[in-house]
């Protein structure tokens, strides 16, 4: 039986929840059987129809947090605008390997999502919240572009790949290193923080996700 979802905020023109590790946020094109879809659960959980219920926007598969959807097709399309104007502040957590030189930085590289698409203008700010045992270190991310994978791979220019990316990191050295810190085989990015205009009274509203419990083992 599927968990319920963790609801961090509900009102009549949005919610939004904690999305667990390993959720596709929506159906995939080629669904495998066992797949658990956010979309879905939420539906089941409030009982919404899906024109009660829009995906505002994505979450790779193994990152957790806050995750948005709109309660009507008016407000999903605000909200959806409010994404692609940059309008809404995203701040994330990760734990990464090394200690990084500096306590604040920013990586402007480039991005393109494979070899055939064209280069993209991306841009990440990170600090440094605390330098861990194991050389690992505790990150916030605030990116000011929505370029694929664009933290993942910025954090991978910087030489301070996330722990438990097996995509960037190396499934050999994810796999030895979540055995030996005891936290298997998750990748340890989190949607923190979302800050975003209401889309119906338009007040400021600042929605958080407590902290993953595989990030607090390690502090």
């Amino acid at each position: 039986m599927t968990t319920p979802l963790r609801i961090l905020y509900q009102d009549q023109l949005l919610i939004a929840v904690d999305k667990p590790a390993g959720q596709l946020v929506h159906p995939a094109d080629l669904p495998h059987p066992g797949d658990e879809v956010t979309l879905k659960i939420l539906r089941d959980q409030i009982g919404a129809t899906p024109e009660q219920l829009h995906l505002i926007h994505r979450l790779d598969r193994p990152t957790t947090g806050v995750l948005l959807f709109g309660r009507d097709k008016q407000s999903a399309r605000r909200l959806r605008a409010a994404f692609d104007k940059r309008e809404i502040s995203k701040t994330y957590h990760a734990i990464i390997v090394g200690h990084p030189a500096q306590d604040t930085w920013t990586c402007d590289e480039p991005l393109q999502k494979d070899e055939s698409s064209p280069l993209k203008s991306a841009s990440t700010s990170f600090r440094v919240l605390a330098r861990l045992a194991e050389n690992l270190t505790h990150v916030e991310a605030r990116p000011h572009t929505g370029r694929f994978h664009q933290i993942r791979r910025h954090l991978l220019h910087t030489g301070h790949p996330i722990v438990g990316d097996y995509r960037y990191l190396g499934i050999e050295t994810c796999d030895t290193l979540g055995a030996r810190l005891g936290i298997g085989t998750r990748m340890l990015l989190q949607a923190k923080v979302l800050e975003l205009q209401h889309p119906g009274t338009g007040e400021p509203l600042t929605i958080t996700a407590p902290t993953d419990s595989l990030f607090t083992r390690l502090f």
